[in-house]
């Protein structure tokens, strides 16, 4: 079993004592399990939406009372906080860590994603699966296609356009091109439209194009043209830099695989994933994904219980020789970028290659 990485860490694949594939997650499952950590926390759900629910309608007055002065990008700057923070309740919600049935989780996800920050929370759904089961598999991970950026210098070898014309660079303009993914939800949420397997596709049509309205309607009527445009690139901007910044340190930089490279469950989790150690700010502002390992193996595991689980998952790692990585929130950055500029040598070496003459 091979895993390729691009950069730091370097993590060897090891198979459990016992060979059986889910057998070591199985015995880690049942001490998650006997801990209490797979209960749901219902009064700290209802209390946390409230909270976040307040904050948004809280951002929202302020810019009415703010109204047409300089000072309204201050609250673009703050919405975009609550725009976060409304994502990552979707994505508890998503992951059924709040309520029991299918149909109350989609109700509320699409409230929260589609009319809250015009996020398309079907179309999410889809990918953020896809990308649990398969975590930094160059072909089955959604999130390391290389569709801006390579992640591996295998994937720069092949690049053709705009990956190959940015990959050169693309450590540099990492957080940068981040500015863009706000708008790149909008998109992607409204494209998957198309899609006719999407469920409820007209009800996340009429939620996700409900937001723009009411979206845009207010900011145009509130604040002239130029400044309501203003408003919205520093807010959609500063969101999406906020959000790519929550997910970044979780895997970039870490290994990733390729073709039949598929460890058992709990090592495919655990070696292409990375912690961000912090106390309770970093859990506030990363929403609980700073356990982004634990989050991993028990996607449905309330985020509240994730730093008590962190030790057991950490103690058994360590007795079976499974690479268990922790680290600042700074060096994980610094990870992901070290690991984003050696994926793109290859590019480099071709600009650097004088061509054959005519």
């Amino acid at each position: 079993m091979s895993v390729h990485t691009t950069g730091e860490p370097t993590v060897v694949q090891q198979r459990g004592e016992s060979g059986a594939a889910g057998s070591d997650f199985s015995r880690l499952s049942k001490a998650i399990t006997a801990a209490g950590l797979m209960r749901r926390r219902p009064w700290y759900y209802a209390v946390r939406m409230s909270l976040v629910a307040l904050s948004y309608a809280a951002a929202w007055a302020a810019f009415l009372v703010v109204g047409n002065s300089w000072w309204t990008l201050a609250v673009a700057a703050l919405l975009a906080v609550v725009f976060g923070q409304v994502a990552l309740v979707a994505h508890d919600v998503g992951h059924r860590q709040v309520f029991r049935l299918r149909k109350a989780s989609e109700r509320t996800g699409r409230i929260a994603g589609n009319l809250g920050i015009g996020m398309g929370y079907g179309w999410w759904q889809d990918k953020h699966s896809r990308h649990h089961a398969n975590p930094n598999h160059e072909e089955l991970d959604p999130d390391v296609n290389p569709d801006i950026f390579v992640w591996s210098q295998a994937q720069a070898r092949e690049a053709t356009g705009l990956p190959k014309f940015i990959g050169r660079l693309q450590a540099y303009l990492f957080f940068p091109l981040l500015t863009l993914e706000g708008f790149n939800l909008h998109v992607a949420g409204v494209r998957a439209l198309a899609d006719r397997t999407l469920k409820q596709r007209r009800k996340e049509g009429f939620l996700l194009f409900a937001h723009f309205a009411l979206y845009l309607g207010a900011l145009f009527v509130v604040l002239p043209p130029g400044k309501a445009v203003l408003f919205l690139v520093v807010h959609q901007c500063l969101f999406g830099l906020y959000l790519g910044s929550i997910f970044a340190p979780n895997h970039k930089g870490m290994p990733t695989l390729t073709g039949e490279d598929r460890p058992d469950f709990l090592r495919r989790q655990v070696l292409t994933s990375r912690n961000v150690r912090g106390g309770w700010f970093t859990d506030l502002v990363l929403g609980g994904l700073n356990y982004q390992i634990e989050h991993h193996l028990f996607p449905s595991m309330p985020s509240p219980h994730l730093r008590k689980a962190q030790p057991i998952v950490a103690r058994f790692c360590q007795e079976h020789n499974i690479g268990y990585l922790e680290t600042g929130l700074i060096n994980s950055y610094r990870q992901a970028l070290k690991s984003l500029h050696d994926a793109g040598a290859p590019l480099r070496a071709a600009a650097a290659t004088p061509g054959p003459r005519g």
